[in-house]
């Protein structure tokens, strides 16, 4: 059967994450449920649509990467018409494309890309913006920016990992934690206190990006010294390390493939 990619973004509040669920019965409402559903009618049999990865339930999507394989005759339907016809808003289909039989949305992935918003005054936040931050109050970004290095490069990441998924190593390799000019933009325009962190990594565990947020606020807030960090890496305990930050501030924003696909 030919194979389909879609690229999607999607507002994650009104959703129990991306994976499909069924809790006691019943099914949840997720992304992936959603937009299989919606594939399968158009194609009137059962699609399964594997993912890049998982995104937790709140949690948002710039850049999220699929694939199904659909019946021959679908090859030249408008996959983003007649999807985002049928989707509900917050879920937006950017882009199709037929692809080789042996892309893979999961195992062909090179790395992520995972951005936070943080807002860093508690005295006034966007209305438009709110459901989309953390509005951690401010931060030493000298502090911030001391502790970075010390978690980019070949780690151990299970210091940062929340409990709910088997895996068989929970090294990864984090090439670059990048950090917007919030410096600049305050100059620029005084009510913008929005900070963006991106994460680019090889790969992510469970709740990482957000239990990494919660650590480098804590630093900024003073809470834990950057020297400090190489210590939580070796002692592999979650428990020892910060609270996890909230979903609603994280995004999938870029996904880069091994292939030309």
């Amino acid at each position: 059967m030919p194979r389909l990619r879609l690229t999607l973004a999607y507002v994650g509040t009104n959703y129990n994450g991306w994976q499909r669920q069924i809790q006691n019965g019943v099914e949840l409402p997720t992304v992936q449920g959603l937009v299989e559903k919606e594939i399968s009618r158009i194609c009137n049999t059962k699609i399964h649509l594997q993912g890049s990865g998982r995104t937790d339930s709140g949690v948002h999507a710039d850049c999220q990467v699929a694939h199904c394989d659909i019946p021959e005759d679908k090859t030249k339907l408008n996959w983003q018409l007649a999807l985002n016809t049928a989707l509900p808003p917050d879920i937006r289909i950017r882009n199709f494309a037929l692809v080789s039989d042996t892309f893979h949305a999961l195992f062909d992935v090179e790395k992520k890309a995972y951005t936070y918003s943080l807002w860093l005054n508690r005295d006034f936040v966007p209305p438009k913006l709110y459901p989309f931050t953390w509005v951690c109050g401010e931060l030493d970004l000298k502090a911030v920016d001391a502790a970075i290095p010390y978690l980019q490069g070949e780690h151990d990441f299970s210091f940062v990992q929340n409990q709910g998924t088997e895996l068989h190593s929970t090294v990864r390799t984090l090439y670059e934690i990048k950090r917007s000019n919030f410096e600049e933009q305050i100059k620029n325009d005084p009510n913008n206190f929005e900070l963006k962190i991106t994460f680019i990594a090889n790969g992510f565990l469970k709740q990482m990006v957000r239990n990494l947020i919660g650590l480098l606020v804590a630093c900024g807030k003073g809470k834990i010294a950057a020297q400090n960090i190489p210590d939580l890496i070796n002692g592999k305990d979650r428990k020892k390390s910060p609270p996890t930050a909230p979903p609603q501030g994280l995004t999938m924003s870029q996904i880069w493939y091994n292939n030309a696909e």
